[in-house]
């Protein structure tokens, strides 16, 4: 039980210190800094203590019920492979917190770059932990969330909304991909949990969906490890801090692809079209990659592509998916971690010292910044893999895995000469970057005069050099322990012996390794005009930059294309829209019902369902008189729409819902008010419509009257064919014989509310504030000008001077009922869970107190005397109804579990107690404050008061 909260404290701790952070002043940067290191710290301590129980194969499993019955829980895992990755995200995810603190400005937002650093660290925990796969993809789409707020850290610059667009489009589509692939695999599978998933690698590549969720889930791990096509996106995400660079696209973002393939290569891997799918991309895009990254004059657009290549390199491995090839595969993960963090961040003290990435300025930096050229020089030469490096083993593996006889292919076949090729191509952009950085003549022309970083500044560099030569030096000693733990959770018993060793003597790797430096030397040194020249004199290296073709692509999708179907399908006007709308539903309608048999036996006809429908001819009658005199008086309208809607409430009465009338009246009334107060800025009627007559316009209306009739007789079909075609037994049954049982309450309805479904009630309440927010947002900035109002203004400005005159007697009386009003709000919550009520009742009862005052009053007047903070008022509802439901895990029961039970008082007996009230009082604050909201926005236009003056903030009602 203490290791399964460990697992929680890892994924729930980085949020926690997210959104600490976010509070944090500007100006400040030790405070921030202080708290992300302790956070990492304590995730480092926690891993610690858990190793002993993943290493040799073990894991643990901590599971938060949710959804049981439909297969979704809260599960997290941990095994040696997600152990050694959290290590990665923890460890380097401390030093780039740590080179940060000096990298960025005092007046940078730092506490938002922390706390969106330590957001996509707990994302990045959620994904490597996660026990579910659709939890798995909700934690992927987060990372894309987060790494989108990353990228755009500096949203003042064009660059970085482009390239966080760029990222977060490509990116999340492929995670929308792999949320469907995820889906299936549960569905082939039989669950959703990863365990099962992973051990039935037979029964996935056996059925005849495994082409279509192998192709769905390669789309969702290229994207994200930007793999040829969908490389494009990581050069452009450059633009970013030069911390978030480092940590994003060494040991995190770009990684998580590359995990999700090697941990699933049991359940997926084994076959031809995985072996061709994944090895083919994994060696174009290094292949690639490489190429590209040698002449690019940016020092970071020189690490991003090598990052595609080393990327490239470890898909290419996971692809062949022999065991040494995973092995080697979490080795170069690791190693590609250690040195190009290093890399990016001795890129960025280049850039913060210098004041320029570009190489064709930089020039003999290493008579200025001796030990950081030492130290860059040091982690290029593991990038282009030196040995006594760490690079250099996890290299000469991959030179192996691809030199060994697979399945004699072509892409078999192919795969060793791509990789020396490959692997020339990094020695040579490798060699380049020392080169042309640290030694030549001194540059004259820098910004800034080259010097020394501070000393903390520099240490994260040190430390991650030091542990690319202590891999090099002793690579069994330092890292073989954790690599095995990590193959063997992958491989399971088919991991075979290996050991880590500098010397294997002379074999093909060796051979291989050494053309490919030697090739390397000449690449750069013959072709020097063409590397110099860059990718402006070399016309292939802008084509490979998919970038243009992405917003090409984009534009067509998000312009061109919608602008010609709203062409095609739009209409002139909402009533048009609207009557395409229908229309189209009443077609859908007709193909559906049509095979439906209508021979159903029609119930007696008698005195009782002859007073029903002459109910019916009243509303009907009511429907029709309001779109007539909408027209003409839309207050008449008004007034008969209520009297439709009285008919309606009615209904609900004779057909024994009382929770539903006692709704239904308690909206008409808000509704009917909330129309009042905005119906004086509806625009000008139409009377006219120019080259409209008489004809025309009967015309017109007789045909939206048949279309409506039309509907409703429909309406009327799905709903008798529902009603006299239901089984015998229907879930209302169930709920009937479980609502006391197991809710503790009589109210059926409101038991299914705050209990059964109270899950899509909280979803539902969350949709109502946006809605809140959304009409407060339109309506703020609601100007009417003079012309488009109902009336001149004088002429409005002496009617309400009559009105107000007329409505003295009325407002006294409408500010006596407020209290009745409230307490009758409070009876109708507190008997919701055994009788008609509950906490929207309550709620729309209560905020109807207030909107009468609005109505009667003037809005001045009644906000001096009642102070009501909508906004608040939603966010303690939200946060009542989210903590009712998380307080259920404190006692092992899934979220928005109930308990109930008797309570004796004193004096009053025993009463019944239910932790749904609790959740009711979130429904009934929200509701208030949702339309109070709405109030306050519409009765604010009566006043003729500059914006500029008044407050337009509802936490400030005016």
């Amino acid at each position: 039980m203490v290791e399964q909260n460990l697992l929680l404290l890892l994924v729930l701790t980085p949020f926690i210190s997210a959104a600490l952070a976010a509070t944090l002043p500007v100006g400040s940067r030790n405070a921030e800094t202080w708290l992300a290191g302790l956070t990492m710290v304590v995730a480092l301590g926690v891993l610690a203590v858990l190793y002993p129980s993943v290493a040799e194969g073990g894991r643990i499993i901590g599971k938060v019920e949710w959804a049981s019955s439909i297969g979704l829980d809260l599960t997290f895992r941990i095994d040696g492979f997600a152990w050694l990755f959290m290590v990665l995200v923890a460890g380097i995810g401390m030093l780039v917190l740590l080179y940060a603190r000096y990298y960025m400005a005092p007046d940078d937002p730092v506490p938002r770059l922390y706390s969106c650093l330590l957001a996509f660290a707990g994302a990045m925990s959620g994904l490597l932990l996660s026990g579910n796969i659709i939890m798995l993809v909700v934690f992927w789409e987060l990372t894309s969330i987060v790494s989108f707020l990353l990228i755009g850290y500096w949203y003042q610059r064009q660059d970085a909304r482009d390239g966080a667009r760029m990222a977060f489009v490509v990116t999340a589509s492929g995670g929308l991909c792999l949320m469907v692939a995820m889906i299936l695999l549960g569905q082939i599978v039989g669950s959703y949990q990863l365990e099962d998933v992973l051990t039935a690698g037979p029964t996935i590549t056996s059925h005849r969906l495994y082409p279509v969720v192998l192709v769905l889930f390669l789309l969702g791990a290229f994207t994200k490890s930007a793999q040829f096509p969908f490389h494009f996106w990581l050069p452009n995400a450059m633009a970013a801090p030069t911390p978030v660079s480092s940590y994003l696209h060494s040991a995190t973002m770009v990684k998580a692809g590359v995990f999700l393939l090697l941990r699933f290569q049991p359940a997926l891997g084994g076959t031809d079209a995985w072996f061709q799918l994944v090895t083919g991309a994994g060696l174009i895009t290094m292949l690639m990659g490489a190429f590209v990254a040698l002449f690019k004059h940016d020092l970071k657009g020189l690490l991003a592509y090598s990052t595609i290549s080393h990327l490239g390199l470890i898909t290419a491995l996971a692809g062949i998916g022999t065991p040494m090839a995973v092995i080697a595969a979490v080795f170069h993960i690791v190693n590609h971690a250690v040195f190009k963090a290093s890399l990016f961040m001795a890129a960025g003290i280049i850039d913060h010292e210098t004041g320029t990435r570009d190489m064709r300025r930089l020039s003999g930096l290493a008579r200025a910044m001796p030990v950081t050229a030492t130290l860059a020089i040091i982690a290029s030469a593991a990038m282009a893999g030196v040995p006594l490096l760490n690079g250099f083993l996890s290299k000469e593996m991959f030179f192996e895995a691809t030199y060994v006889w697979n399945n004699g292919s072509p892409l078999d076949n192919a795969a060793p000469y791509v990789a020396v090729i490959a692997g020339a191509l990094s020695a040579a952009y490798s060699l380049r970057f020392i080169v042309a950085v640290f030694f030549g003549p001194a540059a004259t022309d820098l910004p800034h005069a080259p010097h020394e970083p501070p000393a903390l500044m520099r240490l994260p560099v040190m430390l991650l050099v030091a542990a690319c030569l202590g891999i090099g030096i002793a690579p069994q000693a330092l890292l073989g322990g954790w690599l095995e733990s990590a193959a063997m959770a992958i491989l399971g018993p088919d991991l075979p012996h290996f050991s880590l060793k500098i010397w294997h003597g002379v074999n093909p790797a060796l051979i291989m390794s050494l053309i490919a430096t030697s090739l390397g030397i000449l690449i750069y040194l013959v072709p020097r005009r063409w590397i110099d020249q860059g990718e402006e004199g070399l016309r292939i290296t802008r084509a490979l930059d998919f970038g243009r073709a992405f917003e090409t692509a984009l534009q067509f999708l998000t312009v061109r294309l919608p602008r010609q179907a709203l062409k095609l399908t739009s209409a002139p006007g909402l009533q048009a829209q609207l009557r395409v709308m229908v229309l189209i539903g009443m077609a859908a309608a007709y193909f559906a019902l049509g095979p439906l048999d209508w021979n159903i036996p029609l119930p007696e006809i008698n005195s009782r369902e002859l007073v029903f429908a002459l109910l019916w001819l009243i509303g009907g009658g009511c429907a029709l008189a309001a779109a007539w005199q909408a027209k003409y008086h839309r207050f008449a309208a008004l007034i008969l729409m209520g009297g439709a809607g009285l008919v309606t409430c009615t209904t609900f009465v004779w057909l024994s819902a009382p929770d539903l009338a006692v709704t239904q009246l308690l909206v008409e009334i808000a509704t009917t008010a909330l129309l009042l107060l905005g119906l004086r800025w509806l625009p000008k009627r139409n009377v006219e419509i120019p080259g409209d007559n008489n004809l025309t316009s009967r015309f017109r209306r007789l045909r939206d009257l048949l279309i409506a009739v039309t509907c409703g007789l429909g309406m009327t079909a799905i709903a008798l064919a529902i009603l006299l075609t239901k089984p015998g037994n229907s879930i209302g049954d169930w709920f009937l014989r479980h609502s006391y049982v197991e809710g503790g309450g009589t109210n059926v309805v409101n038991v299914i509310l705050v209990d059964f479904r109270a899950f899509d009630t909280f979803g539902e309440i969350s949709v109502l504030a946006i809605v809140g927010l959304t009409v407060y947002g339109l309506l703020r900035r609601f100007r009417p000008a003079p012309e488009s109002v109902e009336r001149p203004r004088p002429q409005v400005e002496a009617e309400e001077q009559a009105l107000e005159a007329y409505l003295f007697i009325p407002a006294i009386l409408m500010q006596w009922l407020f209290a009745p009003i409230i307490a009758l709000a409070a009876y109708l919550f507190f008997r919701g869970h055994d009788l008609p009520g509950g906490g929207f009742a309550a709620g729309v009862t209560f905020a109807l107190g207030l909107l009468l005052q609005y109505v009667a009053s003037n809005v001045r007047w009644i906000e001096a005397r009642l102070t009501i903070l909508p906004v608040r008022w939603m966010g303690a509802g939200l946060l009542i109804a989210a903590a009712v439901g998380l307080g259920s895990w404190i006692f092992g029961a899934p979220f928005l579990t109930t308990h109930y039970q008797y309570l004796d008082l004193p004096l009053v007996g025993k009463v019944p107690a239910s932790t749904a009230m609790l959740f009711d009082v979130g429904v009934f604050s929200l509701v208030v404050g949702a339309i109070v909201l709405m109030l306050i926005a519409i009765a604010h236009q009566s006043l003729r008061v500059s914006p500029r003056v008044r407050s337009a903030d509802p936490e400030e009602p005016n």
